[in-house]
């Protein structure tokens, strides 16, 4: 039998954090169902939101883990010990303050940048051997006291160049689903628009 593979978007939960900065990893995860018209269901064992899919016949779980960000970790690990999937088969998509706004971002392993559902995951599944991509929200004023600029939502003219970048991601994703990681960074990673291009529009 052909291996799961598991795609982890990461967020909170709930309306009011819907479309948030921080949200991009469930944004990326529902746009990756929506392409296949994969159903959305409750796991109340996992604390997750699961889809099950298929992308070239490479099947695969889509997940939003329920339990907030901070505690991500603990959804990833109930689910690839229940489908017994190794962390070389996981995919986790977050935000990144420090990638600008319109970039993605995608690494084979790596350290958490300080991000706590990376932080928690790699606690969960004792390690950093996971694939992580990473989508760019950027800074405003080089502020690094973040918490409510990631928990804000993007302003109309900010949404225009995540849409391109969700798409950018989606297809990176599904690189990564189909033909590997070499080839889904070296085919999608980069930005969108030019950062010049993305400071003259926000």
């Amino acid at each position: 039998m052909e291996n799961l593979l598991l795609v982890v978007g990461l967020g909170n939960p709930g309306r009011k954090y819907e479309k948030t900065r921080h949200n991009a990893g469930f944004m990326l995860v529902e746009r990756l169902a929506q392409k296949v018209a994969a159903d959305w269901q409750d796991d109340k064992r996992s604390k997750s939101r699961v889809a099950k899919a298929s992308f070239g016949g490479r099947r695969a779980i889509l997940c939003q883990p329920q339990t907030y960000m901070n505690c991500s970790g603990e959804a990833v690990r109930s689910l690839a010990d229940f489908y017994r999937i190794p962390s070389e088969d996981v995919l986790v998509v977050v935000d990144d303050a420090d990638i600008p706004l319109g970039s993605v971002r995608m690494r084979p392993g790596g350290s958490s940048g300080g991000h706590n559902g990376l932080k928690s995951i790699e606690a969960h599944l004792g390690g950093k051997k996971f694939a992580r991509q990473r989508i760019g929200i950027g800074r405003r004023d080089g502020s690094r006291e973040i918490v409510g600029y990631v928990l804000g939502r993007f302003d109309a003219e900010e949404m225009k160049i995540l849409e391109l970048a969700l798409a950018r991601a989606a297809d990176q994703a599904e690189c990564w689903l189909t033909a590997g990681i070499e080839k889904a960074m070296n085919e999608h990673n980069g930005a969108v628009i030019a950062p010049n291009d993305a400071k003259e529009q926000q």
